[in-house]
């Protein structure tokens, strides 16, 4: 293998795996140890400035980080990484005056941006301080987008969304709520430079079976529900209430009912447990309020009498799997099961809607109705209108959301200036030494034994009469210290130098984990396969060094390594080094910032 290159800015940020799976990149390890020395203000501001909405993404955010998390690997429980982040929202000081002021003076540049969902305001937040003129629309009267329509009360308070929100407005953009764009032609004629779409996923998919149409006044679209009791024009629902469907809408509709006068609220899936598309956590939240969750039932018909819902009759199933991977639910030829109810919620997915773009405006859109674009940019057939967050590639999450906002900014700060759209301009990073003495860092490298913190809440008994009480509580601060000592510290980087060192093998009698091997070089698989502790996830990159004055190399083995910083504390010459590896993806306006 030819020596590792460590300055490729993508080698060390993938070996910082829980900043590498967030979609916006997040420097996770640098704001939890800011939040261990109690700086929560600075830490909210890495946030905001990677993941713009801390306060709201610490209570909901599907945390792609976790599962990624090196801690995971050590004990099976990663980091709290979402609810550190709410830490830094909850504690913060006024942080007004670190924000970006709106600017002086425009650049010119108008941008229509359609929703005021996380997506749009992204795309306003990069673009408004580089000075162009944002306006954005929305058919509500505030904005947050599916944030504030689909996620309950009792998740995601208003007044968490209203601040957040605010910094962006703030910035000097344009809000124009309560307007509904019904046509992009005459969007296109009224001469914006630039029109970003961010519509979210606005239609929920609907179960077509026999009894649909005549039981309709008691079966409901679950994110068309979710949105009436948002926004108070539901405030009721019946006793028996089944929920259709096994993602985290579906937990959000089920735990609603619940506060919403349902008594026996139960969900009814058609896979497995383990194969739910809803998180883990939402599930264990359901299940520690009580509903039930039904597994392997595909419903047949909505029983009624003369539009009456009386129950739902389902028809048991199995998972069978070709050698493909691919599933096949296939009738058990068990006998069907009546269950009993008054109201259904339907939450089996979610789809795009674009009634309001016109078909012959060469906008293209793919044969699954979603817009036809170039991923890397953004940019659709049409090359003044972008797409992001689920109105573009699917529906996902908020953070991939932001992550699609911050993409398309650049692209349209690229188109604007007339620039090629696909010369990017790369992340910011650094690399810094933590050495203050022969063997003290600047950073706590004393790996944690405390366990993962479980976050406090409320009692059921005072959260299940009130949809608009908040469940969970947060971490206080001496809770979230002890959490945030847990972070390995994935970003301070062993750095090996290969002149310096002696092959004493010092380094390899003291690593815990044995992720060191002196050894002859060799092509991947044969030095994987040589190394002391065999390495077998060929996610994570070997670092090989240059070639030692005996032959060999030293091989490092990334993906079980803690980042205890051992080898260099016991390297007598100091070839080995702990150095802070700091990335920020770049965003709209970086290379003026540089320059």
């Amino acid at each position: 293998m030819i020596p590792t290159d460590i300055g490729q800015h993508d080698y060390f940020h993938r070996v910082v795996d829980c900043q590498w799976a967030c979609p916006a990149h997040t420097p996770v390890p640098e704001y939890i140890r800011l939040i261990a020395a109690g700086r929560y203000s600075d830490a909210y501001m890495i946030n905001w400035r990677s993941n713009v909405f801390p306060g709201i993404l610490g209570r909901v955010c599907d945390r792609p980080c976790e599962p990624a998390c090196r801690r995971g690997r050590l004990d099976q429980e990663p980091v709290a990484i979402c609810r550190l982040k709410r830490v830094a929202a909850d504690l913060k000081d006024d942080i007004h005056d670190r924000l970006p002021p709106a600017p002086e003076s425009r650049n010119g540049k108008r941008i229509a941006c359609v929703g005021a969902g996380p997506a749009s305001l992204t795309v306003a937040r990069d673009l408004a301080v580089l000075g162009y003129q944002i306006t954005v629309f929305d058919n509500g009267a505030s904005p947050g987008g599916m944030m504030r329509s689909q996620i309950p009360k009792f998740r995601l308070p208003d007044d968490v969304i209203d601040e957040e929100c605010a910094y962006i407005v703030n910035l000097g953009v344009e809000t124009r709520y309560n307007q509904w764009i019904n046509s992009l032609r005459d969007l296109l004629a009224e001469d914006w430079d630039a029109i970003f779409v961010g519509t979210g996923a606005p239609r929920g998919r609907d179960a077509d079976i026999p009894g649909r149409q005549e039981a309709a006044a008691h079966i409901h679209v679950g994110i068309d529900w979710l949105a009436n009791v948002a926004f108070g024009h539901t405030t009721s629902i019946s006793p028996r209430v089944i929920v259709l469907g096994g993602g985290n809408t579906a937990m959000d509709c089920c735990r609603s009912a619940l506060r919403m006068g349902g008594e026996d609220v139960k969900v009814v899936v058609r896979s497995g447990f383990d194969e739910m598309k809803a998180s883990p956590w939402e599930k264990e939240d359901a299940a520690h309020e009580g509903i039930p969750i039904l597994n392997m039932l595909v419903p047949k018909e909505f029983v009624h009498n003369n539009g009456q819902l009386s129950g739902v009759l389902f028809e048991k199933v199995r998972a069978e799997y070709d050698d493909k991977g691919r599933r096949s639910l296939i009738p058990t030829g068990e006998a069907d099961i009546l269950m009993e109810c008054d109201e259904v919620l339907v939450a089996i997915g979610q789809e795009n809607a674009f009634p309001w773009i016109e078909k012959d405006i060469g906008l293209e859109f793919d044969k699954w109705g979603l817009p036809v674009l170039n991923q890397a940019t953004l940019q659709s057939t049409l090359p003044k209108v972008f797409f992001g967050g689920d109105s573009a590639l699917g529906p996902k999450n908020i953070i991939t959301a932001v992550a699609q906002g911050h993409d398309a900014a650049i692209s349209i700060d690229l188109f604007c200036a007339g620039k090629d759209l696909l010369e990017r301009p790369p992340p910011l990073t650094n690399l810094v030494s933590q050495k203050m003495g022969i063997h003290e860092w600047s950073y706590d490298n004393q790996v944690s034994e405390e366990e993962r913190k479980k976050v406090p809440v409320k009692s059921l008994e005072k959260t299940l009469k009130d949809i608009k009480l908040e469940l969970e509580l947060g971490f206080d601060p001496y809770m979230a210290c002890s959490e945030a000592e847990r972070c390995l510290n994935c970003d301070i980087e062993t750095v090996f130098t290969a002149k310096t060192c002696i092959e004493c093998d010092s380094c390899v009698d003291i690593c815990p984990t044995e992720c060191i091997t002196f050894t002859g070089n060799g092509e991947e698989d044969d030095l994987r396969s040589r190394l002391k502790a065999p390495a077998d996830n060929l996610d994570q990159a070997l670092y090989v060094s240059d070639i030692l004055k005996t032959g060999r190399v030293m091989v490092k083995d990334e993906n079980i390594c803690l980042h205890c910083g051992m080898c260099a504390e016991r390297c007598p010459t100091g070839a080995w080094d702990m150095q802070k590896f700091f990335l920020q993806m770049a965003e709209a306006g970086t290379e003026v910032r540089r320059r």
